[in-house]
């Protein structure tokens, strides 16, 4: 992971859609992804398209944001799938500290129910990326995160507490 407070070049949404692929790589997206993410990179079925989104961000095509919770979870992977980030270049990752912020957003989704309490670190990915203007959460997770009410959930409480509607998705749709 990088350092605290290196970011991947901003991308201007204000921007007219990018006609080059040198403009494209100027302006690249700033991904969160999540555990399912990573491993997936070693699981039959996601394997392909998670690997295709790693190889975007070593193609420097994307920035992947990674957040110490993140980390505090590949702690617990196999080795190979804890391999898959420190493979990434540097300038491929922007790490995603814990906040006062994230932590308060994190809470206002358990209140609304979005996710039950044993949800929590899930709730805490999508509050981490909200509070950091991630472009997009990118997770495999189907049952907590990438799921139409979960989506509408956290959405409803981001505009509730000020935030901006976070994209989330899975990496076959960004790949």
């Amino acid at each position: 992971m990088p350092p605290q407070g290196e970011r991947c070049p901003l991308r201007n949404p204000f921007r007219s859609v990018a006609k080059s692929a040198k403009e494209r790589s100027m302006h690249r997206l700033r991904i969160y992804i999540d555990t399912s993410v990573v491993g997936g990179c070693h699981d039959e079925e996601f394997r392909d398209d998670s690997q295709a989104l790693m190889q975007m961000a070593r193609n420097g095509e994307i920035c992947l944001l990674a957040s110490v919770l993140l980390a505090a979870e590949l702690d617990q992977a196999p080795e190979e799938v804890q391999a898959v980030l420190p493979s990434l270049p540097k300038e491929a990752l922007e790490s995603v500290a814990p906040s006062e912020e994230a932590a308060a957003l994190r809470d206002a989704y358990l209140a609304a129910g979005v996710v039950g309490p044993k949800r929590t670190d899930d709730a805490y990915h999508v509050a981490l990326a909200t509070v950091v203007h991630a472009d997009m959460i990118v997770s495999w997770n189907f049952k907590h995160i990438v799921h139409f009410d979960k989506i509408r959930g956290f959405n409803a409480v981001n505009l509730r507490e000020g935030y901006l509607p976070v994209e989330i998705r899975t990496p076959r749709e960004v790949v």
